[in-house]
């Protein structure tokens, strides 16, 4: 079990929550399903909009996110939860390859960007390097 989550069983908190915000319904299927085999809680919303709206912002201790979606984007949602003063790590996650963007977002506190498609093991890395 890795250390973030033995620290968090040993304190009776039970699975950490990892909330995943994509567009992409296949995204949003299969991500929690992953993450729950990691050991993680998971929830998964289509918009930011979405994931601002619900109960689940100030529970939640990682934020997998996507940079580019319809509506609010990624970077937007990052900045928004700023000015909330919502303190939570994000790992993006994005198809586009773009550097200038991937820059923006790490000097804003992302975490990490994974390119997709990714392995298991690359998104695992991350959000364990988001829990650190």
């Amino acid at each position: 079990m890795d250390a973030a989550l033995r620290v968090a069983h040993a304190r009776g908190m039970g699975p950490l929550l990892v909330s995943v915000v994509d567009d992409d319904e296949s995204i949003r299927e299969s991500l929690p399903d992953l993450l729950r085999e990691f050991g993680f809680a998971a929830r998964a919303f289509s918009s930011a909009e979405e994931f601002l709206g619900s109960d689940f912002v100030t529970q939640t201790q990682c934020l997998i996110l996507d940079i580019a979606m319809s509506g609010m984007n990624g970077p937007a949602l990052q900045r928004e939860l700023k000015l909330r003063q919502q303190k939570i790590p994000i790992v993006f996650i994005t198809a586009q390859r773009d550097e200038t963007v991937r820059s923006q977002v790490l000097e804003q506190g992302a975490v990490a960007v994974v390119f997709k498609p990714f392995s298991d093991t690359a998104l695992l890395e991350a959000v364990n390097a988001a829990l650190k």
